[in-house]
């Protein structure tokens, strides 16, 4: 029986593939060292992130609705313990699922610390394990930067946000992508902070066409009030005598000194293999280290998925791969052809606290022209459609990306409820469907008429 032992499997890429296995001819052996365990997702992601998010989104709109009266305050302290509350439940579930999966006769749970000896074999506890497979599924853990004077400092991680309920009352940002987008306008809208934010290039979201970057920095800056300093570069940060931070930012060829009261690093993460004993076995951890296939490139038997790939950290693509690879283990442990993994782009930014969320599925008209298509590209402003206007979200735009024949082949958004809709758009999109033949029809919910004005502007061109 082929044994398959799975490192990290408390998370969500780890469960896929244990679930997939475990109805499978095959030995399992789970392990995770997780202190409660659930995944980083559940602990330290996607859910807390939005429990938060959540409270300043609610203060946010309530302040730019002149029909009310009042600014309502957030609770920092309610804001963090109803969020354990509700993360510690969730991580319960997936810790019981788990446990589940481990009182059939073929799985074995091990809540300890794993550590490679060799390519097959596991320190495990006090026991060494050897397997015919390794899984490694250890997620992400936050990246901290290497800029001089960091070590002197004190600076605070998109997880010690997730945590946090007290703050000085201005700091300075380093990292805007998906975490920073999320993450400013709540320390601005729920901790009342005035934020300066290093952007190294011209503008956010270098995944999205220029319009939405623009778009973004007008938002942040004119709704939240936070100063953005474009194509900006950190030299170095120092501690200041007063306990706060010191910063030389150099822009236009020109050296700056900007002071805060915190330094917040939300400069993305990395795969989490510290201390895993890479170093024992024929891996080497560097770009392009796992196969599209989720096989390890210098070891056919070991099996890398999730976060701890590095190739694409999102939720649903890591339980996608989790699948993927669980068939895969099989196929080669059956000397058959290995599948690679391969997804629609499809990307969500809980950006403006969730109430502007920005999404991407599938290209743009850029990424579409260099894969060769000659795509039609129309665009529509969500305050043309009055529904926005009336429900006093009117920012935003949104994306359709159709090839000659009518296939839809792109859809990026940035306005109310697009991480909704992006979901709609990923079907159509997937099943290669003909922007003519969708319906353009009145229905409800109405705010994605939006949709339907892409649909028909984009059929139009087409009949041109």
């Amino acid at each position: 029986m082929t044994h398959v032992a799975i490192v990290g499997a408390y998370g969500s890429a780890g469960v896929a593939v244990a679930r997939s296995l475990a109805d499978r001819d095959v030995e399992l052996t789970l392990i995770d060292d997780g202190d409660p365990g659930g995944g980083l997702c559940i602990l330290r992601g996607c859910m807390p992130s939005k429990a938060v998010l959540s409270a300043g989104a609610h203060r946010f709109q309530t302040r730019h609705d002149d029909r009310l009266s009042g600014i309502p305050e957030v609770d920092l302290s309610a804001v963090v313990e109803r969020k354990d509350e509700q993360v510690l439940g969730f991580a319960e579930h997936r810790r019981e699922a788990v446990h589940d999966l481990a009182e059939r006769e073929n799985v074995e749970f091990v809540h300890d610390t794993a550590r490679f000896v060799d390519s097959q074999t596991l320190a495990v506890g006090d026991r060494e394990i050897e397997a015919d497979y390794v899984v490694i599924a250890t997620g992400s853990t936050v990246n901290v930067p290497d800029l001089p004077g960091m070590d002197e400092v004190d600076p605070v991680t998109s997880a010690e946000v997730l945590d946090s309920t007290e703050y000085g009352e201005s700091g300075i940002v380093m990292g805007f992508g998906y975490i920073g987008l999320e993450l400013v306008p709540y320390l601005s809208e729920a901790a009342g902070m005035e934020l300066t934010v290093i952007e190294h290039d011209e503008r956010p979201i270098d995944e999205a066409p220029p319009e939405y970057g623009d778009a973004l920095l007008e938002l942040y800056r004119e709704e939240f009030g936070i100063e953005i300093l474009t194509n900006a570069r950190e030299r170095s940060v120092e501690p200041t005598a007063e306990g706060g931070v010191r910063m030389e930012v150099e822009r236009a060829g020109e050296v700056e000194t900007i002071e805060a009261d915190q330094l917040f690093t939300f400069t993305g993460r990395k795969p989490n293999l510290d201390g895993l004993g890479i170093e024992n076995t024929d891996l080497s951890p560097e770009e392009g280290w796992v196969e599209a296939t989720m096989q390890a490139r210098d070891d056919p038997r070991t099996f890398v998925v999730g976060d701890a790939n590095g190739r694409e950290p999102i939720l649903h693509v890591a339980k996608e791969q989790g699948f993927r690879a669980a068939e895969n283990v099989v196929a080669h442990s059956e000397e058959r052809d290995l599948e690679p993994y391969e997804n629609v782009h499809h990307h969500v930014i809980f950006s403006g606290l969730g109430v502007y969320p920005f999404v991407r599925v599938g290209h743009t008209a850029a990424s579409a022209r260099e894969a060769g298509y000659d795509p039609i590209e129309v665009t529509r402003k969500a305050a043309d459609d009055g529904v926005f206007e009336v429900k006093d979200v009117p920012e935003g735009l949104a994306t359709l990306v159709v090839a000659r024949d009518g296939t839809v082949i792109g859809y990026q958004a940035l306005h109310h409820h697009a991480d909704s809709m992006a979901k709609t758009m990923q079907i159509v999109i997937e099943l290669g469907l003909d922007v003519r033949d969708l319906p353009d029809r009145a229905y409800h919910p109405t705010l994605p008429e939006i949709l339907d004005g892409l649909f028909r502007e984009a059929s139009a061109r087409i009949d041109e």
